[in-house]
């Protein structure tokens, strides 16, 4: 690349002598200033005959002397990038930046000594809050499907506890302690084969228990509270079911005692019983006062329309007097 430009600066450096020594000769003065200029040769000044390219003048021409006068790195700089390939636009981009990638810690754990009211209740003997294993929401309790062992310790303020499908075997009289405002149990579907003679005793506000589909032979001391029982698809057998056990029920409206051992209806029943389900048992007979009074000929008890007996060695035919006080004849074998 250097020699082609040296050569270039060559040529046109001789043909720019050419013409000043043709200018330089057009005005020199001829001799006494009176005598009109002579005219040139014009084939000593033809340029088109004017040889600078023979092998001789060549040779002996210096070209140091014009390259002292140019500078060859201005020229070189330029045809450089002239021919230089054409840079793509990523090429053409502003160097690559470094970034620190941002990363959002998780948060912080909850604080395990909080002891004060609100979703997560109180510290439990467990060290950690009760609703960190189960789902509370406004006073309700879900412990569904866990895998339960045991009741889990409650925040104060349950209202509503269900902690069904669970593996739970016994339930303790300390499970349900300093619980005032506990309406309602459901432990639906555990293997409940035992519990506590006073395990619900101390809920002044209980009036739901639901203990379907368990090993229960014996049923617990239950408040006068209650308004809905649920012992279906147990072992209880009618000696497991405390006598008298449901008369002080002011308030019971529902009483599910199917798919059990029972031989013989729970006496006496509460007037604001409503429903009471009995399928399934072991039951053969009815007193006459099971559902009515003896004493009292006008007694009607309006409340209880639903009654099941279908699935007991019973036939329902024979007991006519057990229901004259009945709005509805029960459902069994005729």
């Amino acid at each position: 690349m250097h020699s082609r430009n040296k050569a270039f600066v060559l040529r046109m450096s001789m043909q720019s002598l050419v013409v000043l020594a043709l200018v330089l000769d057009f005005l020199v003065p001829c001799p006494g200033m009176t005598a009109p200029p002579s005219e040139p040769d014009d084939d000593a000044f033809d340029i088109e005959s004017y040889d600078l390219t023979s092998e001789t003048e060549w040779e002996n021409l210096d070209i140091n002397v014009y390259e002292d006068s140019y500078n060859y790195n201005d020229l070189d700089q330029e045809s450089e990038v002239d021919e230089a390939p054409d840079i793509s636009p990523l090429a053409k981009q502003s160097p690559t930046q470094h970034y620190e990638e941002e990363v959002t810690l998780p948060p912080a754990p909850f604080n395990l000594d909080f002891k004060g009211p609100g979703l997560f209740g109180p510290e439990t003997a467990l060290g950690m809050p009760t609703c960190l294993l189960c789902v509370c929401i406004g006073g309700s309790v879900y412990c569904d499907d866990m895998g339960l062992h045991q009741i889990p310790p409650l925040p104060k303020d349950t209202r509503h506890l269900y902690c069904r499908f669970n593996n739970i075997r016994h339930v303790k009289n300390t499970d349900f302690i300093n619980l005032d405002k506990l309406k309602s149990i459901d432990l639906t579907g555990n293997q409940i084969s035992g519990m506590d003679e006073d395990v619900f005793q101390s809920l002044p506000q209980l009036q739901e228990l639901l203990l379907a589909d368990n090993n229960l032979q014996m049923m617990p001391e239950l408040p006068i509270t209650m308004k809905r029982i649920d012992l279906r698809n147990n072992r209880l057998s009618s000696q497991g079911v405390h006598s008298e056990g449901f008369k002080d029920m002011s308030q019971l409206e529902f009483l599910y005692l199917s798919n059990n051992n029972l031989d013989y209806i729970p006496t006496p029943l509460p007037l604001s019983l409503k429903v009471l389900h009995l399928q399934n048992n072991k039951i053969q007979f009815l007193h006459e006062d099971t559902f009515c009074n003896l004493n009292d000929l006008n007694f009607i008890r309006r409340n209880l329309e639903d009654i099941r007996l279908d699935g007991n060695p019973l036939n329902i035919n024979l007991f006519a007097k057990a229901y004259v006080c009945l709005p509805r004849i029960p459902i069994g074998n005729n």
